[in-house]
């Protein structure tokens, strides 16, 4: 795959994404020369990441650079592009890209229609933006979206991924929100389960839940990215309607406000360990009736 050119790189703005992205840029020989922040931590990220970078407003980054990085929230990114575009900051031949991963390349439009080339590039791994994050890219994967029938855009973004040392996805921008909603629904929702799973352990007086949580759901991940639903254990997938039973009684009396949570997942493990065959479908009635049990 032939690599780019060395560009002038511009970030909007210096988030935890933005500023890692401009780094792992730079470290590939790109030269990142302004980026946008404002807060403190953006400052202190701007300085630690992008030391020889300007500070400067969105519209005076863009117009300076060959690459504009566009990394600001989803809902943000549309507003952005327009006022940028208003303000004359694109140009042709500019290559400009954004890291939301709900949104194709649809939404640069306003800079395509100036002549730029509009990219789809979102990493998929969470950032803390500090130079850790750096070598965790070189394990991931980037969903990458361009123009359907460009398929020189599509091998211009596999290429700057490819340069920043991770792997390239290609995501047709119809598929773009489901894409999305998968990630989000298990990286996000996982945060939040694991956190649940935590402070019951310490309602349960266990004052280090991590050491017990870290070894079972490290292994359970992996047996579930290995083997699919056939990963499943526990009470539900073995048809134990007495346990979920009293899983169910202890949530409503110690953590009500997680009983619906597990209801979900329990009903919904019903059906992936019913599909697969590990859940007999004769027991199935019983552990539903356990899991929706009121009294």
């Amino acid at each position: 795959m032939s690599r780019p050119a060395r560009l002038a790189v511009g970030v909007v703005s210096a988030g935890r994404v933005g500023a890692v992205l401009g780094a792992a840029l730079s470290r590939a020989g790109h030269s990142v020369r302004a980026v946008s922040a404002v807060s403190r931590e953006s400052l202190r990220r701007a300085e630690s990441l992008l030391p020889d970078a300007a500070v400067l407003p969105p519209d005076e980054v863009a117009a300076a650079a060959d690459l504009v990085l566009l990394a600001v929230p989803d809902d943000a990114l549309p507003g952005m592009v327009r006022g940028l575009a208003a303000a004359g900051a694109f140009r042709p031949g500019q290559i400009v890209v954004h890291t939301c991963g709900a949104h194709g390349v649809e939404v640069l439009e306003p800079a395509i229609a100036h002549g730029a080339l509009g990219l789809a590039l979102h990493p998929v791994m969470t950032f803390t933006g500090r130079e850790e994050d750096l070598q965790r890219i070189a394990a991931c994967c980037f969903g990458v979206t361009a123009q359907d029938d460009d398929e020189v855009a599509w091998n211009v973004a596999e290429a700057l991924v490819v340069e920043m040392g991770a792997e390239p996805v290609r995501v047709p921008a119809a598929a773009r929100p489901l894409y999305h909603t998968a990630l989000a629904h298990g990286a996000n929702h996982l945060v939040t389960l694991v956190g649940e799973c935590a402070d019951l352990l310490r309602e349960a007086g266990v004052g280090t839940p991590e050491r017990l949580l870290g070894p079972l759901l490290s292994a359970a991940l992996d047996n579930a990215l290995r083997h699919g639903d056939r990963a499943l254990t526990g009470p539900v997938a073995r048809g134990d309607a007495g346990t979920v039973a009293r899983h169910v009684e202890v949530l409503r009396e110690r953590a009500p406000r997680m009983l619906p949570t597990y209801r979900a997942l329990a009903a919904r493990t019903v059906s992936r360990a019913t599909e697969v065959g590990l859940l007999r479908p004769d027991l199935a009635p019983d552990v539903l009736a356990a899991i929706e049990e009121e009294n």
